[in-house]
């Protein structure tokens, strides 16, 4: 008999890029795959190897004042009553979770149902829903060794990495070639979509600061916030430098694996698929996050000699711009950090996060 399997995750980049990889390795192995999400994964929804793709009622927790709590509540109960009814309709042999608080309802109901539950949290520290979830679940998996594991008692934890799309995969098979001292330099910034008007601003006034040589060298993609993309583009042409800016790039794989240097944010995904193609970072994390997730996901890298990590509140443009400088003109210690990044790496993790799954229905 068929297997079918229900993922479950947010409707954004990170928490759908390990489910979408997830669901490719179980669709191979002969397992039929739902995915219950919210309506911001349309963007992705074309391309998720899912049979039937299902919108699932939640929100996550915005205030404290009566009024917003009972809102949440209310989507929250919307939304498990909806995965209750799925559960009867698609009999899935498993749920996995994969964050965020779309995941909370279906992962609620399967646990309530008796369904086998299996949680993946793909960063180092882990997020509110998945804390809340983890003692009511089967087993649950990570991207990277989990920082804070109170609370976790009653479910096996398991290391797999983070499962990473198959443009991370062909992005892969790229070797790191460093820019000698008279080569373009090729150099991607990218925040995400909380994270990337920081670097739009930061980036021309650093750049600005560079000797005319070296400027002549770089060839820049950015990805900007929609708002920003237009200043920034003008910014960079009056500069006379090599750019291309936009708000998505739907292969960002294959064009880290062309840069010299990265310059991103520390999401669980980012970090991972640097990793895995072995390429330079500057990783600067998130301010603001309750669990600073994004600053344990850099420190684990930059502790393997793979990337370089610093405070937002420390960049300022002249630093930034001297440390492209020195990147620049050391291309010996940017290959030695993509050799040490792509030892980090973990290219089985959806195979052993598959497994885990199997293990279970």
């Amino acid at each position: 008999m068929t297997k079918t399997v229900l993922l479950s995750a947010g409707g954004t980049g990170g928490h759908l890029f390990p489910a979408h990889a997830l669901a490719q390795e179980l669709v191979e192995r002969g397992v039929t795959v739902h995915l219950a999400t919210d309506e911001r994964a349309e963007r992705f929804a074309a391309e998720f190897p899912a049979s039937e793709i299902h919108i699932i009622r939640s929100t996550t927790f915005r205030g404290r004042s009566p009024i917003a709590l009972m809102r949440t509540f209310t989507h929250l109960l919307q939304g498990y009553l909806q995965s209750r009814k799925l559960m009867s309709q698609i009999k899935p042999h498993a749920v996995v979770g994969f964050g965020g608080y779309p995941t909370v309802p279906p992962l609620l109901a399967a646990s309530h149902k008796g369904v086998p539950t299996i949680l993946h949290e793909q960063n180092a520290i882990m997020g509110r829903a998945n804390r809340f979830l983890a003692s009511r679940v089967t087993a649950i998996a990570s991207g990277f060794p989990i920082q804070n594991q109170d609370g976790l008692a009653g479910a096996a934890l398991t290391v797999s990495g983070n499962p990473l799309r198959e443009l991370a995969h062909n992005a892969a098979n790229r070797p790191y070639v460093a820019a000698q001292l008279d080569d373009p330099f090729h150099l991607l910034v990218f925040g995400g979509s909380q994270g990337a008007r920081f670097f739009s601003d930061i980036l021309p006034e650093a750049l600005a600061e560079l000797e005319r040589t070296e400027r002549d060298r770089l060839t820049v993609t950015l990805q900007a916030r929609p708002e920003d993309a237009e200043r920034t583009r003008t910014a960079l042409l009056q500069l006379e430098v090599e750019s291309e800016v936009n708000d998505f790039y739907r292969d960002m794989p294959d064009r880290i694996s062309r840069s010299h240097l990265v310059i991103c944010r520390s999401g669980a995904s980012s970090v991972s698929e640097l990793a895995l193609i072995g390429r330079p970072s500057l990783l600067v994390p998130l301010p603001g996050a309750l669990d600073d997730d994004q600053g344990a996901n850099a420190a684990g890298l930059a502790a393997a000699g793979g990337a370089t990590m610093i405070r937002q509140r420390e960049l300022t443009p002249n630093k930034l711009a001297k440390m492209l400088s020195d990147a620049m003109k050391d291309p010996e210690s940017l290959a030695i950090q993509a050799e040490n990044a792509k030892k980090a790496g973990v290219p089985d993790a959806a195979p052993r996060l598959a497994d885990l799954v199997h293990l279970h229905i």
